[in-house]
């Protein structure tokens, strides 16, 4: 898994019908020293996580595994939200 922030919400005008219902997030990766790294992605939501929650998510086929309907084209899916890392409160 790989850590992240939630920046935002997406709004898709069309989606596939797999993804019906599920919430889209945008995520910023995260380095191991908690900053940016990379270029924010979408990210499917089965966790209900909110803008400015730090969260774990994965890619690739375990992304689809995460979502009720296991086949979906999903490349990430938020997976947990993070409460504190090693060295917060």
């Amino acid at each position: 898994m790989k850590l992240g922030q939630v920046v935002g919400t997406v709004v898709a005008s069309t989606i596939d019908q797999s993804l019906e219902g599920v919430r889209l997030l945008l995520v910023q990766p995260l380095a191991d020293d908690l900053s940016a790294k990379g270029n924010p992605i979408v990210a499917c939501d089965c966790v209900q996580a909110g803008a400015g929650d730090r969260v774990l998510y994965e890619g690739g086929r375990e992304a689809a595994l995460a979502l009720s309907n296991w086949f979906n084209p999903s490349d990430a899916t938020v997976m947990a939200i993070v409460d504190s890392t090693d060295g917060e409160p």
